[in-house]
């Protein structure tokens, strides 16, 4: 079952950034609600729940419904701006969804069966992750939340591409629709880590062990 995630909002009549930073200050974020044919709407929103929405991962990838005046509008999370380095939320933007009209959205890729792949299992290779989340278009009511890629049969050296991803019934791929069959996973032989360390350089005027072991063999046998 897909998660339920409800926003409350407030129309936000102040604009600029003056007024974006006094609303980050007081706990607030603001937003854009876009799309759907209506007009763009500056929002307002509340930090701490919508926080804890975003530490979901599933939140990205949900129809989500704001509340805003008395009215629900449907939206999905378009972009996410946060602060270089503080765990602020700088500002959303959020586009309407209307049932008989397509959407495109980039959901996350989840690999099952890693750890029993015969590439690594058997043959000791490491999985490398060329792709971990990928655009997709469909209707609001087929949104997945993530696709996934089974390598659990995958050998070393083997790749999988987007067309190993089995799809729910009416999500197509945006890349594959323009012909982009990428790469997605691979096992790749383990990489060394080291070199093998070279041999030790004698010091200055000293002679390297190996002759210093071959003039000893010569002198015991005169």
């Amino acid at each position: 079952m897909k998660a339920a995630f409800e926003l409350d909002g407030q129309a936000r009549a102040g604009l600029g950034r003056a007024e974006s930073r006094r609303l980050r200050r007081a706990g607030r974020v603001p937003a854009i609600l876009y799309g759907g044919g209506e007009t763009p709407t500056p929002v307002v929103l509340d930090h701490n729940a919508l926080s804890k929405h975003m530490s979901r991962e599933a939140f990205y990838t949900s129809i989500v419904t704001v509340k805003l005046d008395g009215k629900e509008q449907r939206v999905v999370v378009k972009d996410v701006q946060r602060h270089p380095v503080k765990p602020i939320i700088m500002h959303l933007d959020l586009q309407r969804v209307l049932e008989d009209q397509e959407i495109t959205l980039t959901v996350p890729i989840h690999f099952i069966g890693e750890a029993v792949a015969k590439g690594v299992k058997e043959q000791g290779g490491v999985v490398e992750h060329l792709m971990t989340d990928v655009e997709v278009l469909c209707l609001p009511r087929d949104l997945p939340e993530y696709l996934e890629i089974d390598v659990s049969g995958m050998e070393l050296n083997q790749i999988l591409h987007l067309s190993d991803i089995k799809l729910p019934d009416g999500v197509t791929l945006v890349a594959l629709d323009h012909g982009q069959d990428h790469p997605v996973v691979a096992i790749n032989p383990p990489r060394r880590e080291e070199e093998e360390a070279p041999a030790a350089e004698a010091a200055p005027g000293e002679v390297p062990a190996a002759q210093q072991a071959e003039a000893g063999k010569g002198e015991g046998s005169s």
